[in-house]
């Protein structure tokens, strides 16, 4: 493979640099993985790679570069089931804005005239009416069914609290499906474009039919630096100021939600410790609300010993974390593949980028769909931590809340 990298300031107008964003770059047929305007918008492909040789791949492309730090990536999926082999997608071209280094284009090709040329296409597409035009509003008539009965749900959260209560599992991760059914195929650009509007500061991500919003930091890796930002405990969000503060409130006084997310601290910390010179995190969980729900949330931050992993060798390391696994992992993966009723696939896994030297930012996969093929159907699933005390009703209706993310960017009558 040969690449070429450079600032879009050396191959587009201002005018042009000036009105790129990544989600009308991703459309409905590209890739996607941004936060807050910086992230990877993804066209085409040049290859896919296995995940775990992914970066030595990529460094054994050929690159011709005016731009530090910037290159060739592979993006994609890492599975739900630890240790499931998966391959991430090397897009022909990628658009990149970093927050700190200007924004770049990038492209692979088989050989350096293959990629002169793509170069020049994409510098026509990003300057053309297509790659800045919205998408068409449209109104369908949708259904929404679960896919595994309610009352194996509660069963199952109820199997998962005795097993804590028992002393088998510190916590467990319960999930449902559901499955949304449209009369026209749902237009990715457009839930792009509503996830965007309401769910700017999460990861809002589009990969091979799998969409989503996900407020989770599973594990970043920049240079020498590594930063994880583990969530658990979940309480809604009403829409009325005064109604979440007290709702945020009892969050932080919750018992059985503090202890479901030191289940999830402890694990994130003792994992990145032995790879790292210094870890540190806050002392206490905050808050961290999104737009239907809020959650506790404790941000890490430290320094990689060097030579360090790359970031998919802690992707490997940490997921599923106890926020969508449990403790201890294995058992608490075994109970959940007993008792839910349904193969989780890629909910739960990580969805993320990584480059050539290893760098990269992987989020948690979740508040996600899963499109049909022919995408008029989408599989949503949403779950929460089973403790000692919890309740499978008071379980099911947090569920509900979480499902509202992509179900209000979808469903559009």
């Amino acid at each position: 493979m040969y690449a070429i990298t450079r600032s879009v300031d050396e191959v587009l107008d201002a005018a042009t640099a000036a009105k790129l964003d990544l989600n009308d770059i991703a459309r409905g047929d590209g890739t996607l993985f941004v936060r807050d305007g910086v992230g990877v918008a993804g066209r085409g492909t040049a290859a896919r790679i296995a995940a775990d040789a992914a970066s030595d791949g990529l460094a054994g492309c050929e690159h011709d570069s005016t731009v530090e730090s910037h290159g060739p990536i592979a993006i994609g999926v890492v599975p739900f089931r630890p240790g499931t082999a998966c391959d991430l997608l090397i897009p022909e071209v990628v658009v990149r804005k970093s927050g700190v280094i200007p924004t770049t284009i990038t492209v692979v090709g088989s050989d350096g005239a293959h990629a002169d040329r793509l170069l020049a296409d994409a510098i026509a597409w990003l300057g053309s009416n297509e790659s800045t035009n919205p998408p068409t509003p449209t109104a369908g008539r949708f259904t929404i069914d679960p896919a595994v009965p309610i009352e194996q749900y509660l069963a199952a959260v109820a199997t998962a609290r005795d097993s804590v209560r028992a002393g088998d599992l510190v916590k467990a991760v319960i999930a449902r499906p559901i499955i949304v059914s449209s009369d026209q195929p749902i237009d990715v650009h457009a839930v792009l474009r509503r996830l965007r509007a309401s769910f700017g500061s999460s990861y809002r991500y589009s990969i091979d039919g799998l969409i989503g919003a996900s407020p989770e930091l599973l594990i970043e890796v920049d240079g020498d630096i590594v930063r994880s930002h583990p969530l658990a405990g979940t309480a809604p969000r009403t829409g009325d100021a005064a109604n979440d503060a007290v709702l945020a409130a009892e969050l932080i006084a919750s018992t059985k939600n503090q202890i479901e997310h030191r289940v999830v601290i402890d694990v994130v910390h003792d994992t990145l410790l032995p790879w790292s010179s210094y870890l540190d995190w806050e002392p206490e969980p905050s808050i961290v609300t999104v737009a239907n729900v809020q959650h506790l949330g404790t941000r890490m931050e430290g320094r990689l010993s060097q030579p360090g992993p790359s970031v998919i060798e802690l992707v490997r390391a940490l997921s599923p974390t106890p926020a969508l696994g449990g403790a201890p992992r294995d058992e608490a993966v075994a109970l959940i593949e007993r008792v839910e009723g349904f193969d989780r696939g890629r909910y739960g896994g990580a969805v993320g980028w990584v480059d050539a030297r290893g760098n990269g930012t992987w989020a948690v996969a979740i508040r996600c769909a899963e499109l049909s093929d022919d995408r008029r159907s989408a599989r949503l699933v949403a779950g929460g931590g089973i403790v000692a005390d919890s309740d499978p009703l008071s379980e099911l209706a947090e569920t509900q809340a979480k499902f509202q993310a992509m179900l209000s960017a979808i469903v559009r009558p």
